[in-house]
């Protein structure tokens, strides 16, 4: 029990507790408005001065939960940006895979060839060439030596040797390459050899009275059977001719329609056309200006003749029976059409 002067003093602090409560609920500007702005000053002064102080502490919590979110969010793009990077490269190499493949349809249905798909897996020296790649289809797939091998810009080199699943592929621009060649339009032939430079070939006319041009294309002229080069395949244009009309030689740089630097997928001939395709195989965006069946050139001599032949000969457009026709160039090997 309390002692009677403690529950005096409890008494009168309860009444004037009271007195308080009752004169602050009044409102307005009582007794107590004053010291209760100053308490509200003093107690939300130290409020602000306790949140800056101990804001760290208490804020380490929802700081290190956001620094956490912000990394977890900082991995997950760059796993999303990587799998599209990924995916945009694999679009652009099926893309280019595409264009490969398309150019090499349009290669086959113009030139009546057929072909089987391979793609470039390895290249290198082997043997005795430098200049080589390795594909990936071989004797399984129908493959045998000496086919011609073709991107969808033109010619790029024949099968040097198989085994069950790949083929070795030496190229034209190889130094030990030598292809049969014809100027477009005007069917001079003459032999392309390699010069062991990706972009560059050479092309010695076997008739030093011939006329060749800078900007003139080259086809193939074709080989016996179609090996080792089919007829009528795109191999290069003009770009510079050394030497004169009635040398002995006269040679023409060439460059190669194909980029030996950026081959991936290519074709390998399997049989060449009945017939030889001339010129119509050439692309007619490279602005050449090549006529698919151009007709014989004639002498001047010749030019006010009519249809009407001469005594005593056959005329031009009825080729006796078994021969050619005129204007088609005998399918036979690189060693017999050189001089």
């Amino acid at each position: 029990m309390f002692s009677r002067r403690t529950r005096i003093l409890l008494s009168v602090l309860v009444v004037a507790s009271l007195t308080f409560v009752i004169l602050d609920l009044r409102g307005g500007e009582g007794p107590f408005a004053s010291v209760r702005a100053v308490a509200a000053n003093v107690l939300g002064g130290l409020e602000r001065a306790a949140a800056t102080v101990f804001s760290p502490i208490t804020g380490a919590g929802s700081w290190w939960s956001s620094m956490r979110d912000q990394a977890n969010q900082i991995d997950t793009l760059s796993t999303e940006n990587e799998s599209l990077r990924s995916q945009l490269e694999t679009l652009q190499a099926d893309r280019t895979r595409v264009a490969a493949l398309d150019g090499l349809l349009r290669v086959a249905s113009v030139g009546q060839y057929r072909f089987v798909p391979a793609e470039v897996i390895a290249i290198g020296p082997t043997q005795d060439f430098s200049w080589t790649i390795t594909v990936d289809a071989g004797r399984n797939d129908g493959i045998e030596q000496d086919m011609s091998v073709i991107n969808g810009a033109g010619l790029i080199g024949r099968v040097l040797k198989t085994t069950a699943d790949t083929s070795t592929v030496v190229l034209i621009v190889d130094q030990g390459s030598a292809v049969g060649g014809r100027i477009a339009g005007t069917g001079e032939i003459g032999i392309v050899a390699g010069v062991g430079v990706q972009d560059e070939l050479e092309f010695e006319l076997l008739d030093p009275l011939a006329d060749v041009r800078v900007g003139d294309a080259l086809v193939t002229f074709g080989s016996k059977g179609g090996r080792p080069y089919a007829p009528g395949l795109p191999i290069g244009e003009v770009i510079e001719v050394r030497g004169t009309g009635g040398q002995l030689t006269r040679v023409a740089r060439v460059r190669p329609f194909a980029d030996m630097s950026q081959l991936s997928i290519v074709g390998i001939v399997t049989k060449p056309p009945r017939e030889d395709p001339r010129d119509s195989v050439l692309p007619k965006s490279e602005g050449l200006g090549i006529v698919p069946t151009p007709a014989p050139l004639v002498g001047p001599e010749d030019a006010t003749a009519d249809a009407e032949p001469a005594p005593g000969q056959e005329s031009a457009a009825t080729p006796e029976p078994g021969t050619a026709p005129e204007g088609e160039t005998a399918a036979v090997p690189v060693d017999e059409a050189a001089p």
